[in-house]
């Protein structure tokens, strides 16, 4: 079922969660094991994340170096077809520009086409680790609104391929990503606006939010939204915070705030575990705020921590 199909059908606020391809060489069970104890809140979708190769470089025996590209986590195709048998739930895989040719994405789609996945969420991405810019693959594509023209052509059976006749309609229901406080290359939150605007009116389907603590931001967001003609569902999505490092590098890393209440509370913990317990009550007040506001879905980045978005489900639903 598509994402926009669970909202129509919805009484009231959904849940869905996220989650990272395990590492190269761990088993798929790694997965159930993560996505096990969250079963019992009987989430609408599931989202699988996707992270471009990295370069290293590798010394040769003559003291020279190669540049080599590795991929450290597998791809969504065969992780989200697995989700979809085991737990007879939606899967919802991400798509990247950035280290993917216009002929690897559009085999991408076909795969997933062919197992049933209804919903994609179209990402540009990020640049490389240790890499200052983002920089597209020389055939593929450097912006989101590129990749979801892809999609859209494929769910009118254009295929990149001009003398393939008679292709068949793809049927895929397409997220793109929305971020509250602007992305980090706009230079200004109406920018920004312009450019989402653009995306929505290209075909996207629906919105998901980059992670935020301040929910007066998420509404401000959504309004608007609104006052920019846009009126596609738009999620949250929502993190624990649960180290106190996390109070710096979230800001640097993801271009976030952090609420003065918030950091108070994390600044007077001395061990991380301390930190986790006040996270928690944080995201499950965001939580009950978002569902009391009418959010369609709330929609959990879980990234390593099943346990605690346990605690807040329990507390929310």
């Amino acid at each position: 079922m598509k994402v926009t199909e669970h909202i129509k059908q919805a009484q009231g606020t959904l849940i869905s969660f996220e989650i990272l391809p395990p590492l190269k060489g761990k088993s798929i069970e790694s997965i159930y094991d993560h996505l096990d104890p969250l079963m019992e809140f009987k989430p609408s979708y599931i989202n699988v994340t996707y992270h471009r190769s990295e370069h290293m470089f590798k010394k040769r025996a003559d003291g020279s170096f190669d540049k080599v590209e590795i991929r450290k986590r597998p791809g969504t195709v065969g992780i989200c077809a697995a989700i979809m048998n085991h737990y007879q739930i939606d899967a919802v895989p991400h798509l990247i520009c950035g280290g993917f040719s216009k002929e690897e994405t559009e085999n991408a789609l076909i795969d997933l086409n062919f197992l049933g996945i209804d919903n994609v969420l179209v990402l540009r991405g990020d640049a490389p680790k240790n890499e200052t810019f983002f920089e597209a693959h020389p055939n593929g594509h450097r912006y989101a609104q590129e990749l979801l023209q892809q999609v859209l052509n494929m769910n009118n059976g254009i295929y990149l391929e001009d003398d393939l006749m008679g292709g068949i309609k793809t049927k895929f229901c397409i997220g793109v990503a929305g971020y509250p406080e602007k992305h980090f290359e706009a230079p200004n939150l109406q920018t920004d606006m312009a450019y989402l605007r653009k995306k929505v009116e290209g075909g996207a389907d629906y919105i998901v939010t980059q992670m935020f603590f301040d929910n007066k931001k998420f509404f401000d967001f959504v309004a608007k939204c609104r006052e920019n003609g846009i009126t596609v569902p738009i999620i949250p999505g929502l993190k624990p915070l649960t180290t106190r490092k996390q109070l710096t590098i979230l800001p640097r890393t993801f271009h976030v705030d952090m609420p003065e209440d918030l950091a108070t509370e994390v600044l007077k913990c001395k061990t991380d575990k301390d930190v986790e317990i006040v996270g928690t009550e944080w995201l499950i007040q965001q939580s009950k705020e978002l569902k009391a506001a009418g959010s369609p879905v709330l929609h959990y980045y879980t990234l390593g921590k099943p346990h605690v978005i346990q605690q807040v489900v329990s507390a929310v639903i």
